[in-house]
């Protein structure tokens, strides 16, 4: 990778092209009526590209390869990086090295993308997806020089991506003693490798935040790419290198602002809700929350699809998404803090290092959640889909399995008294399975 630089880069540019034509030309084509087909419709097409395929399989990608579709692939990364290289190049200011950004950016882009239906038509995919590019674009021109300020700090999916890739089987591990070593070579001369997502190369610890572009494969004979267990990264790298805005990410983000952007269009008790509301409001003469007269690009609006939210819909459909993140959120929180209490006195690194256990859970519910607008337009085909739902259960199964594993070897971290380690498993074994709980109410009970 490292000597096929210039390959990767033209791999990047087509990428960013097939991009843009799926993302630009869909917007100026009618919206597709029930005559439309994957193969023979652009916009259609389109949807099925970036959530049907793209979307949930770059998750599995960062399990499987690290993030190697940031450094390799991504067009925001690639497009960032390159208005870079021609900006402005001032010092990243302090307010954007906050380490909340990575859950705010995934909360806030999950909750519009719901409240535009994202997943549907093309206008709001160029204003969520486009939105970014071009945020990703100023960022690179303003700050940086040959960086990926944005993808380091405001990329709505940096987080997500860098909890799943700690999960790969391989990373550029890096020697730190044939890294002093190398101090001491006389008369050879160390090329700079531009680290393009500002990841400190000595330092560096597992695969959360590398691109895996290989740059700096080789550099001072002290990085390579290298195969490793799994669990490693979590277990032991995961010890130290935690911190609080991660688990808020997998707890309040992916267990709970996720579930409750999937859950709502099929719950029941949105619908129970909607009707009590509406029946409260007319009986009070309360008219105008049912007015149907917001923009596109604020709630959904397409009369011509007969699919029109008005402004009691997009508030429900705010409100569910909050209170399932505050209600599951919560309680995962509490069982993973009586895990922590059980282990000994609170230790806010232990917890989290508790929480990064249920990493494998987390990314599967994204993954089988997404599945649901696969399985919907392959349906829409008379495609036979009558395995989706086998297939999800044997992923979230093996995914769980994974997690408890990871909470063994997380709590033999920091107890070795057997007693001990089975009790504070108890909890989070409740709250791995308060997550399948949610999983089984979307797709076998409602």
């Amino acid at each position: 990778m490292r000597r096929n630089g210039a390959l990767i880069r033209g791999i990047q540019w087509i990428v960013v092209l097939v991009y843009a034509v799926l993302i630009l030309v869909p917007i100026f084509l009618p919206l597709p009526d029930e005559t439309a087909h994957i193969w023979s419709n652009l916009t259609l097409i389109a949807q099925f590209c970036f959530w049907g395929i793209w979307w949930p399989f770059v998750l599995v990608s960062m399990v499987l390869m690290g993030r190697v579709w940031c450094g390799v692939l991504c067009p925001e990364g690639a497009l960032t990086e390159f208005a870079s290289k021609f900006g402005k190049g001032r010092t990243i200011p302090h307010w954007m090295r906050w380490g909340g950004w990575p859950f705010v950016a995934f909360a806030l882009t999950t909750i519009y993308g719901q409240m535009v239906s994202v997943y549907q038509y093309p206008k709001a995919v160029l204003l969520v997806l486009g939105g970014s590019t071009l945020g990703a674009m100023i960022v690179g021109y303003l700050y940086g020089r040959e960086k990926r300020v944005w993808c380091k700090y405001l990329c709505p999916v940096n987080g997500v991506f860098g909890l799943l890739a700690k999960l790969a089987p391989f990373h550029y591990k890096v020697n730190e003693d044939a890294w002093r070593a190398s101090y001491d070579t006389h008369g050879k001369k160390t090329i700079a490798v531009n680290c393009a997502p500002l990841v400190p190369l000595r330092n560096m610890k597992g695969a959360s935040d590398c691109h895996m572009c290989g740059r700096c494969s080789g550099h001072r004979d002290a990085i390579a790419l290298t195969w490793r267990a799994p669990t490693v990264e979590i277990v032991k790298v995961g010890r130290t290198n935690n911190n609080l805005w991660e688990s808020a990410l997998a707890l309040y983000g992916l267990f709970g602002i996720a579930i409750g952007a999937f859950h709502w269009s099929a719950s029941p008790w949105f619908v129970e809700a909607k009707q009590f509301i509406a029946t409260w409001l007319i009986d009070r003469d309360i008219m105008w929350p049912f007015a149907t007269n917001a923009p596109w690009w604020l709630l959904t609006n397409y009369p011509q699809q007969s699919d029109v939210f008005s402004w009691l819909d997009g508030g429900l459909v705010v409100s569910y998404i909050l209170a399932t993140a505050a209600v599951l959120g919560t309680a995962l929180t509490a069982l993973f803090a009586i895990s922590n209490l059980v282990l000994g006195p609170w230790s806010r690194s232990r917890f989290n290092h508790l929480v990064q256990a249920a990493i494998p859970l987390a990314g599967c519910g994204v993954f089988v959640g997404l599945s649901a607008t696969t399985i919907s337009l392959l349906r829409a085909e008379h495609w036979p889909v009558d395995w989706a739902n086998d297939v999800r259960a044997a992923l979230l199964t093996v995914m769980t399995l994974w997690s408890v594993l990871l909470a063994w070897k997380v709590v033999g971290q920091h107890t070795e008294a057997f007693s001990r380690r089975v009790l504070a498993m108890l909890p989070v074994i409740g709250a791995l399975a308060l997550v399948n709980y949610a999983w089984l109410l979307m797709f076998w009970i409602w």
